[in-house]
């Protein structure tokens, strides 16, 4: 039997059917859910959408800290920890729990850094963040943070994919489902990674999981092309191009016509969107455009690779009708085991990459008039232990290991309270005391920000509807201005 003839009777099967038609029931619940129709083509697959109701922030820039900052030697103060540092934890706070690199009795561990009030608010920061405590007063910071995970990758996926195994659509994923694009150039979720490496949860804290492809992060570089494989080969000019590209069209129109998969109107919109993105990315991608005065309040170097240049990247993608960016940025991974990883000297190091270029671009964005409907973001995947690590319990560097009972998390602008401090944890930082919020609390809540009832943004998979917030979530509306 040929495989046309296999291919026809494929398409007869009651499995095929179901298939097809749970795709398309997809497709209407998005219809009811968006704003959508109910039919989405290759060209209005990231037009922009209407959310439930009217959103205080209309984008996101997510900065994430690979890793997990050692909450305790920035934003949370202790000094009940700093009067006992150096003495056995209690056993009351040890029993019944593991830890990732710790057993027996570590020692408490107070910071060595000193905290400052600041802003009219008031909110305690730590000398490493000089930057960030001139704009205290846009931040919202929750000290009550808990997650289910303690371990990197699955840590990391939970927050951006509501699941620790991968599989699922991440944060911006979702968002460019519900709300599309601003910029038909451009792409709706944009991702920007610096220090080199990638996040614990690879590309699965960027992706679409089982969504269209067309809504996962697209990564750009500062270095280089912005996106790998966009540009001409060789001996390919834009009229060629276009050539190309309009065959593509056509027989892949045709494979759509015969087969209805839904990733084939997908491939022609990426198709398209990439000969688009060919002229528009590397223009918005150009920090040479920006003042020396703009460059040097970020820190930022033309050429770079660099936390600095992708936050003044940020500003310019979400300036341009970039919905989602998300920035990652290696190496927050306080456990002592070398100078660079010492909560001393070397988270000071650290900071000093990061500090700058983030309270720069909530200036920049509020100069501009973009910070009230811009949604930012800051955190790692947990938090860290109110104890030395014990891998390097006796050594010279001081570090902490992994901790999922509490960590602090801040937002800025988007329709966030600021100069406000959210939740407590006890006097030695081992236990929420007040207001605790799980990561599903957080996402909905950042799902509620951008007009949607986090309850009602699904898609239908293996026969089920699927959320961001998967079956958990409350909104904290004391965080909402």
């Amino acid at each position: 039997m040929n495989s046309v003839i296999e291919q026809q009777l494929a398409l007869r099967t009651r499995r095929y059917f179901l298939g097809q038609a749970s795709t398309g029931l997809g497709a209407l619940a998005l219809s009811n859910l968006i704003g959508s129709p109910a039919s989405l083509t290759a060209s209005d697959t990231l037009a922009a959408r209407v959310a439930h109701f009217a959103p205080k922030a209309k984008r996101v820039i997510y900065l994430h800290m690979t890793g997990s900052p050692p909450n305790l030697d920035l934003f949370d103060y202790k000094p009940k920890l700093i009067e006992l540092n150096g003495q056995d934890a209690p056993d009351s706070v040890l029993k019944g729990k593991e830890f990732a690199f710790t057993t027996g009795v570590p020692k408490l561990l107070g910071t060595s850094h000193k905290f400052i009030a600041s802003g009219k608010s008031g909110v305690m920061l730590s000398d490493c963040l000089p930057h960030l405590q001139g704009v205290a007063d846009h931040l919202c910071l929750v000290h009550s943070m808990h997650t289910d995970q303690f371990n990197h990758a699955p840590a990391e996926l939970l927050i951006y994919t509501g699941s620790p195994r991968s599989g699922r659509p991440s944060f911006g994923s979702w968002i460019s489902y519900g709300l599309g694009s601003e910029n038909e150039n451009l792409p709706a979720f944009v991702v920007l990674i610096s220090s080199g490496v990638q996040p614990n949860g690879g590309r699965s804290s960027f992706g679409s999981g089982f969504l269209p492809s067309v809504f996962q992060g697209v990564q750009c570089r500062s270095q280089g092309d912005p996106v790998l494989f966009a540009s001409d080969p060789a001996g390919m000019d834009r009229k060629l191009r276009r050539k190309t590209l309009d065959t593509l069209s056509e027989l892949n129109a045709i494979q759509a016509a015969e087969l209805g998969h839904p990733e084939t109107q997908t491939r022609i919109s990426q198709y398209e969107l990439a000969y688009r993105m060919q002229t528009s990315v590397p223009e918005v991608m150009d920090i040479t455009k920006e003042t020396q005065e703009t460059l040097d309040a970020y820190g930022a170097k033309a050429g770079a690779a660099s936390l600095a240049n992708n936050c003044l990247l940020a500003r310019r993608l979400v300036e341009s009708g970039v919905r989602f960016v998300q920035l990652f940025d290696w190496g927050w991974d306080f456990h002592g085991t070398g100078p660079a990883e010492d909560i001393r000297d070397g988270l000071t190091k650290k900071c000093e990459t990061m500090d700058r270029p983030v309270a720069a671009l909530i200036k920049d964005l509020e100069q501009r008039g973009l910070l009230d409907d811009t949604l930012v973001i800051w955190g790692g995947e947990f938090g860290r232990t109110p104890f030395r690590e014990g891998r390097t319990a006796t050594g010279a560097q001081l570090g902490r290991d992994h901790y999922p009972d509490c960590f602090t998390m801040f937002m800025a602008g988007g329709g966030a309270k600021g100069g406000f401090d959210y939740g407590s944890t006890d006097e030695l930082g081992f236990s929420i005391v007040d207001k605790p919020v799980h990561i599903h609390d957080l996402q909905a809540t950042w799902m509620h920000l951008l007009g949607f009832d986090h309850t009602k943004l699904t898609y239908r998979f293996q026969g089920r509807d699927y959320r961001l917030t998967d079956v958990h979530g409350n909104v904290v509306r004391d965080l909402i201005a």
